[in-house]
């Protein structure tokens, strides 16, 4: 079974250059198998652990994004990567 949880993107340049690394190392440190999808643009979901995935996608601000992890750690994954996103990626503009 898997964890997912939606949110909308509030960084002005959404999931691009430093918000994706952050996101993409972020998601490199849990075991589970984790995938983004931009639900605004109707992407197939992509390896969130892969820069060029994630940047495949073309998550803008403003776009719903969907996160879903499978595997043991699949709900820390979800949250811990649900927060930096929600926290704008550590920024406070």
């Amino acid at each position: 079974m898997a964890t997912s949880n939606e949110l909308v993107v509030a960084h002005q340049i959404g999931l691009h250059a430093r918000p994706a690394a952050i996101f993409v190392k972020k998601a490199g440190s849990f075991s589970a198998r984790i995938t983004v999808e931009n639900l605004s643009s109707g992407s197939q979901p992509v390896n969130a652990k892969s820069i060029l995935g994630l940047l495949s996608v073309g998550v803008k601000m403003n776009d719903r994004i969907r996160i879903t992890a499978e595997g043991i750690d699949e709900t820390e994954a979800v949250a811990a990567l649900s927060e930096l996103v929600a926290s704008n990626f550590g920024e406070t503009a």
